[in-house]
């Protein structure tokens, strides 16, 4: 309900936001006006656009693209936009009302186009998996993406963008390339994922793994698992012989190391959906997945 009302809000200001005359594509010394919803798309929208675009990420770090409540301002963001690249494939559900409203949805590029999306079993997400950053390979297909909707909007610098999409798709292929070699020190029968939502489908398709469940019971962190459905988890993970439930910032904290208590596992934190303010151990998305990926092979090897 309070969602609801913030969306409301925000929606009235719309035609105050869209009478805003003297607004155009380009920002303080013409740099092409972008907006990204998630940190971790703003990351590599700026890896591809780098000093020639003015960037706006609409999430502030630490926020769940789950739960993300709309507030006044983000319809002023829209609307100043030239193009609004969202990650897609269902992650955010609150954007549609708002480029309806703001007259944004032409604007709009999915970086996850493309890509085919994994299955989520017993879920109603009709698109299929959204988390597919937790795979490199599929970030190369954002970054393409990113790329050609960047020299569509700016012929003039469209040889910068596409140079700078190279350099990153290169070290995505590195960073690829790494995470195989860290998870070859795991034993293939302890390549067992038990995480607080399927956040690691794409992750654990990629590089072997096998997603044994979720606290959650879903792909959205949002849903609450009955007490029947945290008992079935754990016999599960006695039964499978899961070293680790991986929780993430979307999740409480206090069940997942319930289950961890209840089971004798460990309960490694990982981040899934944000990036952490610069300087802290996931400030880029590089960084991000050596992060989780460091702490799956150390709890699992």
């Amino acid at each position: 309900m309070f969602r609801k009302t913030i969306l409301v809000l925000v929606l009235l200001l719309v035609p105050s936001v869209s009478s805003c005359g003297g607004r155009g594509p380009t920002a303080t010394g013409g740099k092409l006006r972008v907006l990204a919803t998630t940190s971790i798309v703003g990351d590599v929208v700026s890896q591809v656009g780098g000093d020639t675009i003015a960037l706006t990420i609409l999430m502030p770090v630490g926020t769940d693209p789950h739960d993300f409540q709309p507030r006044p301002q983000d319809a002023a963001a829209l609307a100043d936009a030239r193009i609004i690249f969202s990650n897609g494939a269902g992650l955010e559900g609150f954007l549609q009302p708002l480029l309806e409203s703001t007259g944004a949805t032409g604007k709009l590029v999915e970086v996850s186009a493309g890509i085919t999306l994994l299955a989520l079993p017993g879920s109603d997400q009709a698109t299929g998996d959204p988390h597919t950053w937790m795979d490199p390979n599929n970030v190369i297909t954002w970054t393409q993406n990113i790329a050609a909707a960047l020299s569509a909007a700016d012929p003039a610098h469209a040889a910068d963008y596409q140079a700078n999409a190279v350099v990153y798709i290169a070290s995505l292929r590195d960073l690829d390339t790494w995470i195989r070699s860290e998870v070859a020190q795991i034993p293939p029968q302890n390549r067992l994922l038990v995480a607080d939502h399927a956040v690691l489908g794409y992750f654990a398709a990629q590089y072997g793994f096998t997603q044994e469940g979720t606290i959650t019971g879903s792909f959205s962190s949002e849903a609450a698992p009955s007490a029947r459905e945290l008992a079935a988890l754990e016999d599960k993970i006695r039964q499978s012989g899961v070293r680790a439930v991986f929780v993430s910032e979307a999740v409480n904290q206090t069940l997942a190391d319930q289950i961890a208590a209840d089971t004798g596992i460990k309960s490694v934190w990982i981040y899934h959906a944000t990036l952490t303010a610069s300087g802290g151990p996931a400030a880029s998305y590089l960084e991000f997945m050596r992060y989780n990926v460091k702490a799956i092979v150390e709890a699992l090897r």
